[in-house]
């Protein structure tokens, strides 16, 4: 079964998914704008979310993080818990 690293940054609007994507871009450290802007518990650890399976995760998280290249921030990505930004750092 597939395994992946990653992080991610969740919030409640695309609009501040593209807003902290465009911080991203500027030379921002994802792990400083997750603690700050991540509404998800794994904010506060830089959202690192561990290694997990596919399946584990929501389906458009899934394909983002098995179908996307590793070390780049992927997203505006919906889902049911908001809009996420989403980087790959492994994938295995």
């Amino acid at each position: 079964m597939a395994r992946a690293h990653a992080l991610h940054i969740l919030v409640n609007t695309q609009t501040e998914a593209t807003e902290l994507k465009k911080q991203l871009a500027a030379g921002k450290k994802f792990s400083d704008l997750a603690r700050k802007h991540s509404l998800c518990p794994s904010g506060k650890k830089g959202g690192d979310l561990g290694e997990f399976r596919r399946g584990e995760m929501v389906p458009a998280f899934d394909k983002v993080v098995f179908g996307k290249p590793t070390l780049e921030v992927h997203g505006p990505v919906k889902t049911k818990f908001g809009w996420h930004l989403i980087k790959v750092l492994s994938r295995g």
